[in-house]
C-alpha cells in the first residue's frame, strides 16, 4: 500500500523534475491511480517505483497517462450532444468563424463526436478545434483518429441518440479491426499539450468543453481553471462541463447564465 507521505514525495518528484504539479489534484483520485499502478507493475518497494518515474522517460510517461487519463466515448451522454445540436450550434452559426476548445481531450473521441456535429450543422468548413491535454501521448492516440472497432457499436447508438440522422459508418474506414475517422474531420482540429494548472489562455473560443477533468482537482484548482476559461470564452460564448461538474460556489458563477440540466452555461457579457 502507498502512504500519504509516499504519494507527496513522489508529487514533489514530478514537480522538481518535470514541471508537472499534481499538488491540487484531488487526493482520493491520485492515491488510487498510483496504488493500482503500483500493483500492476509489481514493484517490490516504494522507492523501486519513485527510481523509475525520476530515471525512465517511457515510464513516466506511463505513469503520468494512467493517473490522468480519462475514460471517454464518442457521443457520450447523448442528450448533451443534442442539446448542442439543437440550441447551441444554432447560436454560433452566424458567426464568420468558429473556435472550439475541447480542454482535457484525451483521447479525442469527443473531438471527433464534435467535428461530425459541426459537419452536419453546415458549420465546420469555418470551425477549427483546439484540442488540448496535458499528456503527449494521448494527444498521439488522438491525432491519428484510430479508434476500436469493438467500441464502434456503442458509438453508433450514442451518435443516433444524440439526433444523429446519418449512416455513422460513412464518416470512418474500418481495416483489421480498426477504425480510421477521415480526413476531413482531422483537418479541423489542433492539437496541443497545455496544462489546464499552469499554462494560460491562448485563445478567444465560442466554446468551451472540459467535461469530466475538474472532478479530479481541489476546489481551489477547479476555481482557477473555470477562471482560465471564462478568459477564454468570447463574449455570450458557452462553456460544458461533465455530468458530475458545476459552477456553483465558484468566483465566476455570477458572469454565467445555467442553459439546461445539461451542464452548458454562457456567458453573460
Amino acid at each position: 500500500m502507498i502512504e500519504e507521505e509516499e504519494i507527496d514525495i513522489l508529487l514533489n518528484d514530478l514537480f522538481d523534475i518535470y514541471g508537472y504539479d499534481f499538488t491540487n489534484y484531488s487526493r482520493a483520485s491520485l492515491k488510487r491511480r498510483i496504488t493500482r499502478l503500483y500493483g500492476l507493475d509489481k514493484f517490490p518497494s516504494f522507492a523501486e517505483l519513485r527510481y523509475r518515474v525520476r530515471t525512465d522517460s517511457t515510464y513516466l510517461r506511463r505513469f503520468v497517462e494512467e493517473i490522468t487519463v480519462n475514460v471517454t466515448e464518442m457521443f457520450r451522454d447523448p442528450l448533451f450532444y443534442k442539446c448542442l445540436r439543437a440550441e447551441v450550434l444554432p447560436s454560433i452559426a452566424a458567426k464568420p468563424f468558429i473556435r472550439v476548445w475541447h480542454a482535457g481531450c484525451s483521447t479525442g473521441e469527443e473531438v471527433y463526436s464534435m467535428a461530425i456535429l459541426l459537419k452536419e450543422a453546415n458549420l465546420l468548413h469555418k470551425s477549427l478545434l483546439y484540442a488540448t491535454d496535458l499528456n503527449p501521448e494521448v494527444l498521439e492516440k488522438a491525432r491519428k483518429g484510430i479508434f476500436g472497432l469493438n467500441q464502434l457499436k456503442q458509438y453508433s447508438e450514442n451518435y443516433i441518440e444524440s439526433g444523429g440522422t446519418k449512416d455513422f459508418s460513412s464518416y470512418y474506414t474500418a481495416h483489421y479491426g480498426q477504425a480510421k475517422f477521415d480526413e476531413e474531420l482531422a483537418q479541423k482540429m489542433v492539437f496541443s499539450t497545455h496544462n489546464l494548472v499552469s499554462d494560460r489562455s491562448f485563445n478567444e473560443f465560442d466554446l468551451i468543453l472540459c467535461r469530466n477533468v475538474l472532478i479530479y482537482f481541489d476546489k481551489d484548482l477547479q476555481d482557477r481553471v473555470l477562471n482560465l476559461f471564462y478568459e477564454s470564452l468570447s463574449p455570450l460564448g458557452y462553456l460544458a462541463l461533465g455530468a458530475k461538474e458545476t459552477l456553483k460556489f465558484s468566483t465566476i458563477q455570477s458572469q454565467f447564465k445555467p442553459m439546461n440540466k445539461e451542464k452548458i452555461w454562457r456567458k453573460i457579457d
